[in-house]
C-alpha cells in the first residue's frame, strides 16, 4: 500500500509563483450571474433552487438538454435554457446572453450508468468539460465541476484517504473524474481559469429521486422505510463508503466558489467528509425510529464491484485548513430529517 502524507501539511508553493497564478484567476468577487448544466439532475436541481435563493431567481440560469426540462418549481423560479455540454456553441450563447461569470458544470452519468455506456460517459465527462473550460477560457468565468469518491481507485488507502495520493481508478466513471480535476488544474494554471471542486462522496437526498449511482441504497432504504417496504440492499454488509446529506452537499459547492482564492494551495478536488456507514449502520440508525424496518439482501455484483475500490472514508484536513469546511449534519441528523421530510413527501402521518 503507497502512503502519502496529507499535502495540507507538507506542501508549500513559492509564495511569489502563488500571487503569478493568482493574478490570472478571474473569480475574486462574488458571484453575479450563474449557469447551471445539468439543472435538473440530482444535484443540479437543488441547486439551482439554492443559489437562486441566495443571489436572486433571474440571476441563476437553469441549462438543461430536450426531454429534461425543468418542471414546477424550478421552471416557474427562474430563466431556463437549452444548453447541452457537448454543443459548446450553446454553453457560449447562454454565457454572452446572460453575461455569465459563473459556471456550474454538473452534467454526467453517474457511476453505475457511466460503466454501461463508457463511450458516453467520456464524451458528456470530458468532451463535455472542454467546452465548458474552452468558453470559460474566453469569456473569463469560474468553473466549478464536481469530482467524486470514485477518483481513487483500488491502490489508494481506504481509511482516512489523503487529499493528495495514487489515483487509478478502475471505472469509466473514475476516469473521467480524474481526467476533468487534471484538465481543470491544466486550465487555471495555463490560461487562469478559475476552477474550483469538491470530490463528492456519496449524496443522499429526499427531493431527487435516485438516478444509477453506486450509492444510492442510502437514498432508497429511506424511501423503503418511510412506505412500510422491506428493503433489498444492493451491496454488502461491512461495504462502507463516504456518504454526505444534500444540504451540505450544496453549501460545500457555493462556499468552494466563494472562498478566499489567496487560501487556496488546491483547487481539484477538495476532499469533503461528513460520515462513513455500511449498510447495517445505517439500517440499525433508521430502525431506531422506524422499529418493524426490515432489511434483506441482493446483491448486485456491478454496484458491489464499484463500491469495493472506492475508499472507506476520505481525509478532508485540506478543505477545513483552506476554505473552513465543515459539515453540519451526521447520520442521526441526517436520518431524522430525511424520514420526517419523506412522510411529508408521501403524505404519511
Amino acid at each position: 500500500m503507497i502512503k502519502i502524507a496529507n499535502s495540507c501539511l507538507t506542501l508549500h508553493l513559492s509564495q511569489q509563483r502563488h500571487k503569478q497564478i493568482l493574478q490570472l484567476s478571474y473569480q475574486t468577487k462574488k458571484m453575479k450571474n450563474v449557469l447551471i448544466i445539468g439543472s435538473t439532475g440530482q444535484i443540479g436541481s437543488e441547486l439551482t433552487m439554492k443559489l437562486r435563493s441566495i443571489y436572486g431567481s433571474n440571476n441563476v440560469i437553469a441549462g438543461y438538454i430536450p426531454g429534461a426540462e425543468p418542471k414546477g418549481e424550478l421552471a416557474e423560479s427562474g430563466p431556463a435554457e437549452i444548453v447541452d455540454i457537448t454543443n459548446a456553441q450553446q454553453i457560449a450563447d447562454a454565457v454572452e446572453k446572460y453575461k455569465i461569470d459563473t459556471i456550474y458544470n454538473l452534467a454526467a452519468l453517474l457511476s453505475a450508468v457511466a460503466e454501461s455506456k463508457p463511450l458516453l460517459a467520456w464524451k458528456i465527462g470530458i468532451g463535455g468539460l472542454m467546452n465548458v473550460l474552452e468558453v470559460a477560457r474566453e469569456k473569463h468565468c469560474a468553473v466549478f465541476t464536481p469530482s467524486s469518491i470514485g477518483s481513487f481507485g483500488p491502490n489508494a488507502p481506504k481509511d482516512g484517504t489523503p487529499q493528495d495520493t495514487i489515483q487509478q481508478p478502475k471505472t469509466m466513471y473514475g476516469v473521467t473524474k480524474v481526467t476533468g480535476e487534471l484538465l481543470s488544474n491544466y486550465y487555471f494554471t495555463k490560461f487562469g481559469v478559475d476552477t474550483r471542486s469538491v470530490r463528492f462522496p456519496g449524496l443522499i437526498s429526499y427531493v431527487t429521486p435516485p438516478g444509477g449511482g453506486t450509492t444510492d441504497y442510502a437514498v432508497d432504504i429511506y424511501y423503503a422505510a418511510v412506505q412500510g417496504k422491506p428493503f433489498s440492499c444492493p451491496v454488502k454488509e461491512g461495504t462502507f463508503m463516504d456518504m454526505m446529506y444534500m444540504p451540505d452537499a450544496l453549501r460545500a459547492a457555493i462556499e468552494i466558489m466563494e472562498a478566499n482564492p489567496d487560501r487556496l494551495i488546491h483547487r481539484n478536488s477538495f476532499n469533503i467528509a461528513s460520515m462513513s456507514f455500511d449498510p447495517v449502520i445505517i439500517y440499525n440508525k433508521i430502525k431506531e425510529y422506524v422499529p418493524d424496518f426490515v432489511m434483506n439482501y441482493e446483491l448486485d455484483p456491478l454496484r458491489q464491484a464499484i463500491a469495493d475500490s472506492w475508499p472507506n472514508s476520505l481525509d478532508d484536513t485540506c478543505a477545513r485548513l483552506e476554505w473552513d469546511w465543515k459539515p453540519e449534519y451526521d447520520l442521526d441528523a441526517m436520518t431524522r430529517d430525511m424520514l420526517e421530510k419523506l412522510r411529508i413527501k408521501f403524505g404519511i402521518k
